[in-house]
């Protein structure tokens, strides 16, 4: 059996329980925003630092980062995007990502809070 998915769970834990300490000391939304800008930042530097070697990937950024906020994952597809020269598709991906959630979130309340 592959140690993959453990260490992806091991890191989720890790990560998440993080980000409620984090929001819970600064409270939110300024600790939301540091969990965000921490972790995009985390991811940035992985990224470099792992490379291809990617043994540690699934560990530190799809558990521990994922756990913490999956904003770095979005921030580092949208640079790939930016990086492969495909501006507009990044822009949209960005601008969609956004207001896509942000819509989905005020349905999904909008929807719980009319069967409460």
């Amino acid at each position: 059996m592959s140690l993959t998915l453990p260490l992806v769970a091991l890191g989720g834990a890790i990560g998440s329980v993080l980000r409620y300490l984090m929001v819970s000391a600064v409270g939110a939304p300024l600790g939301t925003a540091a969990v965000n800008v921490l972790g995009s930042f985390a991811i940035g530097v992985l990224f470099v630092w792992l490379g291809a070697r990617g043994g540690w990937q699934p560990f530190l950024m799809t558990g521990i980062l994922g756990g913490f906020t999956t904003f770095s994952a979005f921030s580092l597809d949208a640079l790939k995007l930016i990086e492969a020269g495909q501006t507009f598709q990044a822009a949209a991906y960005v601008i969609g990502s956004v207001f896509l959630s942000l819509a989905a979130v005020m349905l999904g309340v909008a929807l719980a809070r009319g069967f409460a």
